[in-house]
């Protein structure tokens, strides 16, 4: 994009007038481009990302003190470009030589002038002094004084905001509408919506099954008498071609026929780049990949088809982890795992795993404990089904019982698109239940499960936008009393951002179920429901909520409902609160009747981390049992929902 001033101003403070190409400095200097750089230290170590302290260490350091000057009122323009100011933002850090503060000043002025394009102030006059003189007059080697920090002052006149006066598209991006792009005449002329419009052309002629499409003419012309900007974008769309031969680079391990077919990049199907987007995603979330790159040819092949090449690189096949989570109620309880993920060449996952649960809240003898040996297959028969298998035993001992059980269930699901994902597996169960409202008894359960979930979430581990929703029916059969009955359950949890930068995200959930089929004692402890917890009613024990037996032991029920709502306000950029209220009943009979609802409500405190948000969570009861639980705290990694 070029920006040509019809009337260049003169001074001697440093400004961009004429014909100058912004792109470069847009893409490289922009503060909505830029990345922040992140560092993790464990016991001293860093784990990931640059030690700052290190970064330190420079060769002939010097120190210099920093302030920002800018005349305007716009208060989200200041901060814009205060925050795009590394002169101000690094000046606790020296840097390399006397020349090195000359260079970083230059390379501010370069940021700061398109931090001013993105807000369309064309006029603007960026001045940078140093030692007090203009960065424009010193020696090429300039020395200064090192007895103390050396002052550096930087000081912007934004000028008047640019407007947008005519815009022409041509080529192939004729007859198109400039409301659509957000360059309306008289709509703000920020360098950024021009650079986002010519883009999104050829982005819409390349989902036209147009690969080669391309820009050919993208300017913008800055009239400086009268503040208005002259847009001219034009596009060549090119030969209309399907998807050509598929290679595979970089791979290792992981059969390249493999990553072909799981990409789903058919030869001869239509071209777009939605495709080869979805394609990297779904790569990507093998798990076996450190990155992955579909590079296309810059030419068609001879039968008019676009050759491909995807690129990966494989990552660490063989994996180790250890959690944590605790509350005041439940306790502590810790978890570890090691998995290998490309057993035999195509993805293949294994994952051993094992928990124990509930220290501090029972003695030795009634720890929950579960170990696991999971087996997944991705690409199983298609590209869109997934074949998962495994065996779980463990022991649950919450307060209304005690459970021994072993479980081996094989399932497969299937992608019916992007969002929407149906599963079905078999399952078979044994299960010692102890001190249960009923008594000491086992079941032999056969089950069916049944699931269909929609994703719609904008982000899966910290949402602010859209919904989840799932329906599961389990058909049942309990052997030992031969018993049949079914489980139904359903839950959507949904998400709206308000706020100009989403600082509060409204996210809300709810659940219900019921058990048709069969009386209470018939079904083993652990299929009927109950409420309370970190993962329902918070506030609660766990499992606290449930109906009761006329001594007062909890049966557990046929039916329930449990809602949550929550207000997750952004602090800072790391820090968040969360208040919220959690509601939930649990009835003997299949359908609620909602004669006891129980209510918990509190406020937490979320960390932003790269792995997602820790979580610390305090809750008291509205309306508790007698002699049941005062309040909760819950720690752990993630949203509760």
């Amino acid at each position: 994009m070029h920006i040509r001033g019809k009337t260049p101003k003169t001074g001697s403070a440093y400004r961009r007038t004429g014909t100058m190409m912004v792109i470069a400095a847009v893409a490289a200097f922009s503060p909505i481009v830029v990345a922040k750089a992140y560092a993790f230290k464990l016991f001293g170590m860093t784990i990931f990302g640059e030690d700052q302290s290190e970064s330190e260490q420079v060769p002939d350091p010097v120190r210099y003190s920093a302030d920002l000057a800018v005349k305007t009122t716009d208060a989200d323009l200041k901060k814009a470009l205060e925050d795009s100011s590394r002169l101000v933002g690094d000046k606790d850090r020296p840097v390399s030589g006397d020349l090195g503060i000359v260079v970083k000043a230059r390379d501010d002025r370069d940021r700061l002038i398109a931090t001013l394009f993105e807000h369309a102030r064309y006029g603007g006059v960026v001045t940078i002094t140093v030692n007090g003189k203009n960065i424009d007059d010193l020696p090429p080697n300039p020395t200064f004084d090192r007895s103390k920090p050396i002052p550096v002052h930087v000081e912007i006149d934004p000028g008047p905001v640019f407007r947008v006066r005519e815009v022409q598209f041509g080529g192939d991006a004729a007859n198109r509408s400039p409301a659509d792009y957000d360059l309306a005449p008289g709509q703000v002329a920020g360098s950024l919506a021009i650079i986002a419009a010519g883009d999104k052309i050829v982005e819409q002629l390349k989902s036209e099954s147009r690969p080669l499409a391309k820009l050919t003419t993208r300017k913008a012309i800055a009239d400086h008498r009268t503040s208005t900007v002259d847009v001219v974008i034009a596009a060549e769309g090119g030969p209309v071609a399907p998807i050509g031969d598929v290679g595979v680079t970089g791979e290792k391990s992981v059969k390249p026929t493999f990553i072909q077919r799981y990409s789903r990049l058919e030869r001869g199907e239509a071209y777009s780049p939605e495709a080869l987007k979805k394609a990297s995603e779904r790569l990507r979330a093998l798990g076996v990949f450190s990155s992955v790159t579909i590079l296309q040819a810059d030419s068609l092949a001879g039968d008019g088809t676009l050759p491909m090449t995807i690129e990966v690189s494989e990552g660490k096949q063989r994996y180790f982890g250890v959690g944590a989570n605790y509350s005041t109620i439940d306790g502590l309880g810790v978890q570890g795992y090691w998995g290998h993920r490309n057993l035999f060449g195509e993805a293949e996952s294994l994952r051993i795993e094992g928990s124990v649960g509930r220290f501090g809240e029972n003695d030795i003898s009634n720890l929950d404990y579960s170990a696991g040996i999971l087996f997944t297959k991705p690409g199983a028969f298609v590209p869109e089904a997934t074949l998962k298998a495994g065996i779980v035993a463990k022991t649950e001992n919450p307060d209304p019982y005690n459970a021994s059980l072993i479980t081996a269930s094989l399932g497969i699901s299937y992608e019916l698109s992007d969002q929407d994902t149906a599963s079905v597996s078999g399952e078979i169960s044994y299960e010692n239940d102890d001190d249960d409202a009923f008594g000491n008894n086992e079941y032999l359960t056969f089950a069916l499960p049944l699931t269909y979930e929609r994703d719609a979430r904008d982000n899966r581990f910290n949402p602010t936008a859209g919904y989840r929703a799932t329906l599961q029916a389990t058909p049942s059969y309990e052997a030992f009393d031969s018993v049949i009955y079914s489980s139904f359950e359903g839950s959507i949890t949904g998400y709206q951002a308000i706020g100009a930068e989403d600082n509060v995200v409204f996210a809300g959930k709810l659940a219900a179920g019921s058990l048709i089929g069969g009386e209470l004692e018939q079904i083993a402890a652990t299929r009927r429901f109950y409420a309370g917890g970190g993962g329902s009613v918070r506030g609660y024990g766990f499992q606290e909520i449930s109906p009761r037996n006329d001594n007062g032991d909890e049966t557990g029920g046929k039916s329930y409902v449990t809602a949550s709502l929550e207000a997750r306000v952004r602090i800072t950029d790391t820090v968040g609160v969360v208040p919220f209220i959690d509601v939930g009943t649990v009835g003997p009979d299949e359908f609620p009747d909602f004669s006891d609802i129980r209510a918990g409500a509190g406020v937490g405190i979320r960390y932003a981390t790269p792995f997602g948000p820790l979580r610390l969570d305090f809750a008291v009861p509205l309306n508790k049992y007698e002699d049941g639980a005062s309040f909760g705290i819950y720690a752990g990694i993630g949203q509760s929902f």
